[in-house]
């Protein structure tokens, strides 16, 4: 098992393509090591956009054929979804070159940091990103590995999702999803909270009663049941102010117009350039963390004045013909209900589409996906789906989109599938007019920021 990385110069990633993965890469970079992967995407003409972002960083890039692990590699990284068979990860083996996995390298990392570990079924890029925002315009220089693009380090030309400061404060996601949330240690762990995802809600629990037991310092959100049961002190937690559960801070005056939200957080006025209220419950968070490391309210309430977002996170396309297009990473049930509710306060009607991704995690979410999505239409909204998107490996494709579709007719809510997206437009065009928010869900298919765009474009 590898202790430190002090000795260790070129590290190879195989899926360097992936969000998580290419965060680390371009952290490392950033601190002087030799960085460089290949991904499948590539073989595949595909994600064409990271590669030469990774590039312009120094990564040298390969397609996944081997060619990329030399004998003078001194350690190999493979996300999760790296099986054995990978012609890599046997190359590796065969020279001997230690492989670790995303996780452990990340924690590996942010162990020898004074890292805010972030948590929790949704919200984490977004917290994420904010948190990055208002630590940096207190002049505490943080860095952040997160999972997905901030919109101002987007427009620099950089990937977005990683940037080395130059103190020892380091912000990361801690993903729950491979259990991996159990290794890190950090200085101050966020729970923002736990919905039915990758497991069950017991074995969740579980996982993060861990996550709590490492943090030096803690955070929960009392407004959500399952976390709230996970304080350590009641005066670090945050809360909204129906539900406050005697939180250090509390949100409330929720107020939005068009993509712009206001609200107070125990009295200070907060103002955001993006919708919905789960993302004053993100704020929120972000502040309660920002405050333990020694920002107050007010420095938090002025960086977020120029928060610009982040990539696919309820990030607004224009409006053309009247018709505002979002798009947005939502994938889950409780994600996917939160957008549609965020689009609600920007237009007559609300047209959401879904690409839902990988068949175990749609299969093992039907219900929910059928539940959330259901409650959160109003009469007059409409939910699409495109078929299922599969990513390759080993699965049973034993559920289609439809199903879903099926499903949420039965509750008597408007839904329609269209299994070829390349047909959306033109199938659900005469159902957008003045006033209709058109909103693009979808995760894991790096297609779907151009699909996004091309379909504004052709609007």
């Amino acid at each position: 098992m590898i202790q430190s990385l002090e000795n260790i110069d070129k590290i190879f990633f195989i899926g360097i393509a992936g969000a998580g993965m290419s965060a680390i890469a371009q952290y490392l970079q950033g601190t002087g090591k030799t960085i460089s992967g290949s991904d499948r995407f590539f073989n595949e003409g595909r994600a064409k956009n990271i590669k030469e972002k990774l590039e312009a960083e120094g990564i040298s890039c390969y397609l996944q054929n081997g060619n990329g692990i030399t004998p003078d590699i001194d350690l190999v990284v493979a996300s999760t979804a790296i099986e054995d068979t990978v012609i890599e990860v046997r190359k590796a083996k065969d020279l001997n070159i230690p492989i670790i996995k995303r996780s452990e390298l990340l924690a590996l990392i942010a162990n020898n940091k004074k890292a805010i570990a972030i948590g929790g079924t949704s919200g984490k890029s977004t917290t994420t990103a904010m948190l990055f925002e208002i630590m940096s315009h207190a002049g505490l220089s943080p860095s952040i590995m997160g999972g997905a693009g901030l919109i101002n380090l987007i427009k620099k030309g950089k990937i977005g999702n990683a940037f080395v400061g130059n103190s020892d404060w380091l912000i990361i996601e801690a993903d729950e999803s491979d259990g991996s949330i159990v290794q890190y240690h950090s200085e101050i762990g966020l729970l923002l909270n736990i919905e039915k995802d990758h497991k069950e809600l017991d074995e969740l629990a579980e996982l993060f009663k861990i996550f709590r037991e490492n943090s030096r310092q803690f955070i929960v959100n009392q407004s959500n049941e399952k976390s709230a049961v996970l304080s350590t002190n009641k005066e670090n937690d945050f809360a909204l102010e129906e539900n406050d559960g005697g939180a250090g801070y509390v949100a409330s005056d929720f107020h939005q117009e068009g993509f712009h939200i206001s609200f107070k957080i125990n009295k200070q006025p907060f103002e955001l350039n993006i919708a919905g209220r789960h993302n004053m419950e993100n704020a929120l968070a972000a502040v309660a963390a920002a405050s333990l490391a020694g920002v107050p309210l007010h420095v938090a309430a002025e960086a977020f004045r120029s928060y610009e977002g982040i990539y696919r996170r309820n990030q607004v396309l224009g409006n053309k013909k009247g018709v505002w297009v979002v798009d947005d990473y939502a994938h889950n049930p409780v994600k996917c209900a939160a957008a549609i509710r965020s689009c609600q306060y920007s237009g007559d009607k609300v047209v959401a589409w879904l690409q839902p991704h990988g068949y175990t995690p749609t299969k093992f979410l039907r219900q929910d996906f059928v539940k959330e999505i259901s409650e959160a239409l109003r009469p007059q909204d409409e939910i699409w789906m495109s078929e299922i998107f599969y990513a390759g490996g080993t699965t049973t494709k034993d559920i289609s989109a439809s199903d879903l579709i099926k499903d949420i007719k039965a509750t008597g809510k408007s839904a329609f599938f269209v299994k070829d997206r390349n047909q959306l437009l033109t199938i659900l065009g005469p159902h957008l007019s003045n006033g209709t928010v058109l909103l693009l869900m979808g995760a894991r298919d790096p297609s779907l920021e151009a699909f996004s765009k091309k379909l504004f474009d052709e609007l």
